[in-house]
């Protein structure tokens, strides 16, 4: 049987609950439409956008009559910024929804039976929470302006009034950023005509530490007004750091090599009581408060006495594997990233932790060289990138045998065929699982799991 809708026709359609990536999910005459914009219990009027033989997309045009859990949202951007997915739904019911798509995950994707899972985790705060934020430079009457990209475009930027995901020190240097480079009278960059100067600024804070950095992002060419910048930028009490990257390709990328213009090279944060060097390109979780959260459910399902052996993989700067290490008798990392893990030595140097070496090398290969110097591991940490643990990847941790294996998933889809594989092929069981809410406003989950060895003593 055909669809029941072609590309653009418009119907009145009833939202019944969020998908994972934040669209909601309508059914008409049981065909499934996923609804942009569309929150659950929402009444809307949408436009077709794309039909496929099991499903359709759509994207809101009219909201007929709102849901129950429908709030007037605090920013004034609301529905036209790409940055937050749906900040008009109550965050109780953002929760519950996220909470429900983990547990999906599980029972439909990964076809797993009586899995414990927990209630999640909220977060501590639901605005002013993000410790990093990559604005983009834009033109408007008023000269140069800072945003973020509009929602559903990769080639519009909408200016920012105000983001209520950073702090007001984080607005503060964007604004500061702003009135330099209309004094300076710089073009921002066109992405589609590739034309232009300005391209990013990217905000770090040390959100414990009271410290921030900024990585000014412009087309190659002399920086102009250089002192002026520095200057703006500076008149920010928290500003420690400021650096510039030149990005001379079309693509839009902000990890890049860095001039230090002014301050020190990097800031410092504080997480579970350890102090981490944040460096323009290192990678630390963006939400500070909740990633103490996320760090000590990782010590709790890692159940450490002080005796194992434990291997951090994809251990990014360390921060994980740090953390873990004054519960454990040796802690190795493996980061595909030399900077992360220059950075991860570093890391542990500062805290004074002698047990933790980190090791550069991808780690479906390097398993293998590990083994021989470090011993078989008691314990294994994995936190992939969205894609989940690759196929070699997933055989190289399996085939190690450790009697426990603690996953941070940022991605609950993968994280489930993942667990299907530990379950079904490799003998493991999985004994927890805890979604923690780290990204208000939008679709991201972070989920701890552990599996233990079942034939493990």
């Amino acid at each position: 049987m055909g669809a029941p809708v072609k590309k653009h026709q418009e119907v009145e359609l009833t939202v019944d609950s969020l998908a994972f990536g934040g669209n909601g999910v309508a059914r008409l005459d049981g065909f499934v439409v996923f609804v942009r914009r569309g929150l659950p219990g929402d009444r809307v009027r949408a436009r077709i956008t794309r039909v496929k033989r099991g499903f359709a997309e759509a994207t809101t045009v009219e909201l007929v009559e709102p849901g129950p859990d429908r709030v007037e949202p605090r920013c004034s951007h609301a529905g036209v910024c790409g940055g937050c997915r749906f900040p008009e739904l109550g965050y109780t019911a953002q929760v519950a929804a996220k909470a429900a798509q983990v547990r999906d995950a599980f029972d439909r994707l990964a076809r797993l039976e009586n899995v414990l899972i927990e209630p999640m985790v909220p977060a501590i705060s639901a605005y002013e929470y993000r410790n990093k934020l990559e604005y983009s430079f834009t033109q408007t009457s008023d000269g140069p302006a800072l945003g973020f990209h509009r929602a559903g475009r990769w080639d519009e930027v909408m200016p920012v009034e105000r983001c209520h995901l950073t702090t007001d020190c984080g607005n503060a240097v964007r604004e500061a950023a702003v009135a330099w480079a209309r004094k300076a009278g710089l073009q921002p960059y066109d992405q589609k005509e590739h034309t232009g100067y300005l391209r990013h600024l990217v905000v770090r804070e040390g959100r414990n530490t009271g410290q921030a950095l900024a990585v000014l992002v412009t087309a190659p060419g002399e920086l102009v007004d250089a002192d002026g910048f520095v200057e703006a930028l500076r008149a920010v009490p928290e500003v420690e750091a400021i650096h510039w990257a030149i990005n001379d390709r079309p693509a839009e990328v902000t990890n890049l090599p860095t001039e230090l213009l002014w301050g020190v090279e990097a800031i410092e944060e504080e997480i579970c009581g350890l102090r981490f060097r944040v460096r323009p390109n290192a990678f630390m979780q963006t939400n500070t408060e909740m990633a103490s959260v996320l760090y000590e459910t990782v010590v709790e399902f890692a159940a450490l006495t002080g005796e194992e052996t434990v291997y951090d993989l994809y251990a990014g700067t360390g921060t994980i594997g740090l953390v873990l290490a004054p519960h454990a008798l040796t802690v190795w990392g493996i980061e595909l990233s030399e900077e992360s893990v220059a950075c991860a030595i570093e890391n542990a140097a500062l805290n004074g932790l002698v047990n933790a070496a980190y090791f550069a090398g991808d780690v479906g290969q390097a398993l293998e060289e590990l083994v021989p110097r470090s011993g078989p591991p008691d314990v294994i940490v994995v936190d992939p990138p969205r894609a989940g643990l690759p196929k070699k990847a997933l055989l190289a941790v399996a085939e190690l045998s450790a009697k426990r294996i603690v996953y941070v998933s940022c991605n609950p889809t993968t994280l489930a065929a993942n667990a299907k594989e530990l379950v079904e092929t490799y003998g493991y069981e999985i004994e927890r699982v805890r979604p923690v809410d780290m990204f208000p406003h939008t679709p991201h989950i972070e989920t701890v799991t552990s599996f233990v060895l079942s034939d493990a003593p």
